[in-house]
Formats: structure tokens, C-alpha cells, sequence
């Protein structure tokens, strides 16, 4: 516990939904401007958990839960920073509850659905991948040989990978269809085009209607099995400026197709040959460490926006007005060999080099990493700036090589 609530930041409480990684650049924000915070989490040992003042082992996915712990804590916000589904059980408690919320529960739940969404986008002639909702592996099967191989097959409302399979063949239909389904809420999923190209992805904030652009990352992803999982994420993006003006178009249009005109959004859109498509859109921060890129990069502080956002404070328009600090900026994560983890090193000596405004490690020793396969499965972070996008590269990877993670084979354990 760290002090009287009654001392910070005239009593405001806030609710933080997740401690893990991609919580942790908004839960080093409220700290440091003294909020109290609650934070809960499925995980004890969530590294998130430093940061707060109070802390609740409940699931972000126990609506019931969540809303009887913001009732007894008197909050006076909720959030759900870097992951899906809580998005929309916070907005359903916030205006259960009567508090600030900068998106209505309505606008929560199209944007935790990759199906409605899809739906939305179509209506509002939105670009997107050609795709079919199915409910199993005949039909999916169908829809993947209309669609053309290859092509993505995927659970509607999950994120990190979870459901998620590149199909390049009728005869791996069913594996994938098994995947979605096995991950899936509900008993549909998605077969979709999979578009060839670049992934970019658009870090923006609303406010009073008007959609704010500020990074335009390229999206650099982990080769097979690790499907969709991003390695890095560096600004600015190498795309073309007209490309990258359809690209803001595209997010901008995608957030208001799903009604989002105030908070942040972040959308993942793909540059292919007969040009952009929307990936799929969150109405959150992004939850790979996209915010503090933002900030060391053009110096907005979308942590601290995100806050505000959730206790119902203005934003003045100064506080949105990107100006680039760097020549460039990058997130690598860090990709541990598997096995159960026994010590770190070097981190130290990696932060001390030029370029690395942070590093964030996940794990602790003790931690049983797989095969690399989800965004889950990565064990840390680093966040690097330079003269340009090639030298922050070059400084991430060299701080990268700098740290060690010492593993032990599970097996050899036992």
C-alpha cells in the first residue's frame, strides 16, 4: 500500500482492468500523477501490480466481479488499457455506475467484435479484407475456396493470436477451424482474405468528435508459427505520404463507423496491392507499449489523455498537437528461448546504452516460457530512439542482444 488516498490527486480513484505487460506504461502514468489505483488481474504475480495501491485478484473478463469491486471502492473512473474485452464490460459498469467514460457501451461492444465490426465497416464502406462468417468446418471450407487460398481463419472476439491461423490449403481447413472455434465465445468465426503486404498500425485519440492521427508505425512481424505476432513496432513508417494519408483515412473512417468520437483508438491496417484495408480496430490504447512510443516520438502523452479521458477531464487541444522529438523510434520485444526461466542479465548494461528510453521485462524467474507462438509467449520490451528509424533499429537490437534470458529445459527438470 502506498498512502492515504485522501492525499492524492484530490481522492480520485480509478479502476485499471489488467495488470499484465499491456498495462503497464498507464499504470506507471497513474502513479505518477498520484492517483489511487485499483488494479486486477486473474495473475498474482501480474507485473502490473507494482504500480497500484490496491490490487484484486479478479479476472478482466468477471463482469459481476469488476462491477461489485468499482461499487465498494467508489471509483471515480474505470479503464481498460491494451486489451479487448474488457473495453466493453467498462463501459457497461461506467454507466451503471454514472461515471465519465469516453465511448458508450454501444460503441464498446462493435469494437470488441471483429464480426460486428466487419459488419459496420460494410455498411459504412469501410475498406476491409473480403470475408464470411461460418460456423464450421463445411462451411468454412466453402468460404475459404470462394475467398482463395491463402487466407485467415480466426475467432471473432479474441486477441494476442488467440484463434488465429493462416490457412494456405483446403487440407488445413479443419486444424484452423478447430483453433477458432476452441477459442471462440461464441460458435462462429471468421474466414477471411489474407492481403499480402505491409501492416501498419495508427495510434490516434478523439476529442469532441475530431479524429487526433499521431504515430503511423510499421507493424514488423515474427515468421511462422508465431503468425501475426509483431516483433517490432517503428515510427515513422516507410510508406509513401499518400499511402500513409490513405492509411489515416481509413482509421479515421473505421473509428467512426464504430461511433468512436471521444478516447483513444488504435487500428491495424494492411497496405496491399489494390491498396488499404482495415484490419480491425480497438478503442484503447495499443497494448504494445505504443503509447510511450508515441510520447518519446512526437510528445503527446496519450497515457496521461487516456486518463483524463476516464475521469471526465477536458483535454485541451495543445495536449494532442504532435511535434517530433526524434528522427525515429522503436519497440522491439523480446522473443526468450524456452524452457522455465532461471535469471536475467544484463539489462543494466542495455539500458545504459545510447538510444533506450525504457525497458520492460514481463516475467520473473520461475516462469515456464513455450514455443513462440502468441504475444504472450514474449517476455519483455524495449524502446529505443535515434536520428532515424534505422538507428533506433540499431539501437534496439543491440540492447536487445545485450540482455540474456537463462532458461532451463522443463523437461530436463523433472
Amino acid at each position: 500500500m502506498a498512502g492515504d488516498p485522501r492525499e492524492r490527486d484530490s481522492g480520485k480513484r480509478l479502476l485499471v482492468l489488467g495488470a499484465g505487460p499491456a498495462q503497464l506504461g498507464l499504470l506507471a502514468a497513474a502513479r505518477a500523477r498520484d492517483l489511487y489505483v485499483i488494479a486486477l488481474d486473474r495473475d498474482a504475480s501480474a507485473p502490473g501490480f507494482r504500480y497500484a495501491d490496491r490490487r484484486a485478484i479478479v479476472s478482466t473478463e468477471d463482469e459481476s466481479g469488476i462491477d461489485r469491486l468499482a461499487s465498494a471502492e467508489r471509483v471515480s473512473g474505470v479503464i481498460a488499457p491494451g486489451i479487448d474485452w474488457p473495453v466493453a464490460i467498462a463501459a457497461r459498469i461506467a454507466e451503471r455506475l454514472a461515471l465519465p467514460h469516453p465511448i458508450s457501451p454501444e460503441t464498446a461492444a462493435l469494437s470488441t467484435s471483429k464480426l460486428r465490426q466487419r459488419e459496420r465497416f460494410a455498411e459504412a464502406g469501410v475498406p476491409q479484407p473480403a470475408y464470411e462468417i461460418c460456423s464450421g468446418a463445411v462451411e468454412a471450407t466453402e468460404a475459404a475456396e470462394r475467398i482463395g487460398f491463402p487466407c485467415v481463419i480466426k475467432a471473432p472476439d479474441r486477441q494476442g493470436q488467440r484463434g488465429l491461423t493462416l490457412v494456405r490449403s483446403a487440407g488445413e481447413v479443419d486444424e484452423a477451424v478447430r483453433v477458432a472455434l476452441d477459442a471462440s465465445r461464441t460458435a462462429t468465426l471468421l474466414v477471411e482474405e489474407h492481403v499480402p503486404g505491409g501492416e501498419i498500425t495508427v495510434n490516434a485519440f478523439s476529442a469532441g468528435g475530431h479524429f487526433h492521427p499521431l504515430t503511423v508505425t510499421d507493424r514488423l512481424t515474427a515468421p511462422l508459427p508465431a503468425f501475426g505476432v509483431a516483433l517490432t513496432h517503428v515510427w515513422p513508417s516507410e510508406l509513401e505520404p499518400a499511402q500513409i494519408g490513405a492509411v489515416i483515412e481509413a482509421a479515421s473512417a473505421a473509428a467512426s463507423a464504430v461511433g468512436i468520437t471521444e478516447g483513444p483508438s488504435y487500428t491495424q491496417v494492411l497496405v496491399g496491392p489494390e491498396g488499404v484495408r482495415v484490419g480491425e480496430l480497438a478503442a484503447r490504447l495499443g497494448g504494445g507499449h505504443d503509447a510511450e512510443l508515441c510520447r518519446v516520438a512526437l510528445g503527446v502523452d496519450l497515457n496521461g489523455a487516456a486518463l483524463a479521458a476516464a475521469l471526465g477531464e477536458d483535454i485541451p487541444p495543445s495536449a494532442l498537437a504532435p511535434v517530433a522529438r526524434v528522427g525515429g523510434a522503436c519497440v522491439r520485444f523480446l522473443v526468450p528461448p524456452p524452457g522455465q526461466l532461471k535469471a536475467i542479465a544484463g539489462i543494466e548494461e542495455a539500458f545504459a546504452q545510447e538510444g533506450i528510453r525504457g525497458i520492460r521485462i514481463y516475467r520473473r524467474p520461475g516462469h515456464r516460457f513455450g514455443e513462440f507462438r502468441r504475444g504472450p509467449d514474449r517476455a519483455g520490451a524495449i524502446l529505443a530512439v535515434g536520428d532515424s528509424r534505422e538507428e533506433a533499429l540499431e539501437r534496439a537490437e543491440r540492447a536487445e542482444a545485450t540482455i540474456r534470458f537463462d532458461t532451463v529445459d522443463v523437461e530436463a527438470l523433472v
